[in-house]
């Protein structure tokens, strides 16, 4: 019996409450059961219990048995002794043989839940966390409210929100608060698109935006920095582009101390990739974005509308990567610049959660809605996960809908938190 599931059913009180009795023949009353405590210490805090008739407020501690307050050493421990109740599934001393007390020796009161657990209840719960499917609730899902749904995705969204936004401030503290230099690191992250976000976030440690800024003017000189800063510019029989690139990056590497830091080209991955997703390609795709806008903090957290958004990410880069998506490989068809699709991503990963962090940073929640309000505007995402919402008739319509089912999805149903969702939670209350 997961602890979980004891959280569940003392929050809710889904359970016998009448003529409660302890194991040592006390009467409980529970006035209030106190609130979930996700921190160190006793389950649950600033709970009012009547225990033979005299009033206690405290903590309530949890177990699924009772001699796990001696395995886990709470006898030991003063943060515990405020609980007034110690609450199990089974009560397990006959076997064991050993009295429970609080740190300061007096007996623990124990009341055990198994008995008092309407069946039905705990075979609702089982079906759920024993269920093979990717949505445990999947053949039950639509006699869920679409109220209840609709709230547990704005909880799965906004969680997602706070997630990434705390990744965001976390890249903010390593940049020593440069609003700047952090939009620059979480595109850079971005236009990796997963398989090569690593490689390029150690790109983007390597060579500062305030480096690239100063040759804004010179876009061939942006991409000499990274090109060369990537370590990949050792070529074989290299054509008059890359020789520039290279000569070039001979004198900015001096000049910004990049050697040092140079990516090895081994951690660039090429394999299974379209072409349009080639790290060259990206590259080039990043360095006219950066030499193209003065502030990319300031276009991502002043934008309103996606659509001018979005085509201000999709720029043609230089005429050598209209041809090319490799060095010295001439593709016959035009090179496609950065596709609707991509740039769409980029909005989600990088400029909603910017938006996030910085409403937090500021205390001002119109960056919060300015996030949403971007995400409402985008399509919604196509892949498997959102296929599969699709499918239970989750209605997936908008950016925002389509991030809030994969953060369920991840969050939720793959890692079996039922007890969590309000879709799930509603399925076993019944």
């Amino acid at each position: 019996m997961p602890e979980v599931f004891l959280y569940f059913v003392w929050q809710y009180q889904y359970f016998t409450t009448t003529k409660l009795i302890t194991t040592d023949g006390d009467v409980v009353q529970v006035l209030r059961p106190g609130f979930r405590n996700h921190d160190a210490g006793p389950d649950f805090t600033n709970a009012r219990l009547l225990i033979n008739d005299v009033e206690w407020v405290g903590t309530v501690e949890m177990h699924t048995r009772t001699s796990d307050w001696l395995t886990h050493r709470h006898q030991h421990d003063r943060a515990y002794e405020n609980v007034i109740l110690h609450v199990v599934w089974q009560d397990d001393r006959v076997i064991s043989g050993r009295q429970v007390n609080r740190a300061n020796g007096t007996p623990l009161p124990t009341l055990e839940l198994s008995l008092l657990v309407a069946p039905a209840l705990l075979e609702r719960y089982n079906n759920l966390s024993d269920s093979p499917a990717s949505i445990p609730c999947a053949d039950q899902f639509r006699s869920v409210s679409p109220l209840r749904i609709t709230s547990m995705l704005d909880k799965a969204m906004f969680q997602r929100l706070e997630r990434k936004a705390a990744g965001v401030r976390a890249l903010f503290e390593q940049t020593s608060g440069d609003w700047e230099e952090t939009a620059y690191r979480l595109l850079a992250i971005n236009m990796g698109f997963k398989i090569n976000a690593d490689p390029m976030a150690q790109l983007s440690r390597a060579v500062p935006l305030k480096a690239i800024l100063k040759h804004r003017d010179v876009l061939l000189q942006a991409e000499a920095m990274l090109f060369g800063a990537a370590g990949l510019l050792t070529v074989e029989q290299p054509d008059d582009y890359v020789t520039t690139l290279q000569r070039e990056y001979r004198f900015l590497s001096a000049k910004y101390q990049l050697a040092d830091k140079q990516v090895e080209a081994h951690a660039w991955k090429w394999g299974r990739l379209r072409p349009a997703n080639f790290p060259t390609l990206r590259l080039a795709q990043l360095a006219r974005l950066l030499t193209r806008h003065a502030s990319l903090f300031s276009l991502f957290v002043g934008a309103n509308n996606a659509e001018a958004l979005l085509k201000s990410l999709q720029l043609t880069p230089s005429d050598y990567w209209q041809s090319h998506y490799r060095f010295g490989k001439i593709t016959e068809r035009i090179v496609p610049t950065l596709g609707p699709d991509s740039a769409a991503t980029i909005v989600i990963n990088t400029v909603v959660p910017l938006l996030a962090a910085y409403a937090h940073h500021r205390g001002e929640p119109a960056y919060i809605d300015r996030a949403i309000n971007l995400l409402e505007q985008l399509p919604a995402e196509k892949n498997r996960l959102t296929e599969g919402w699709d499918t239970l008739g989750l209605g997936i319509r908008t950016a925002f809908d389509s991030q809030a089912a994969i953060e369920l999805h991840n969050e939720f149903c793959a890692v079996k938190k039922c007890l969590s969702c309000q879709i799930g939670a509603a399925l076993i209350k019944k």
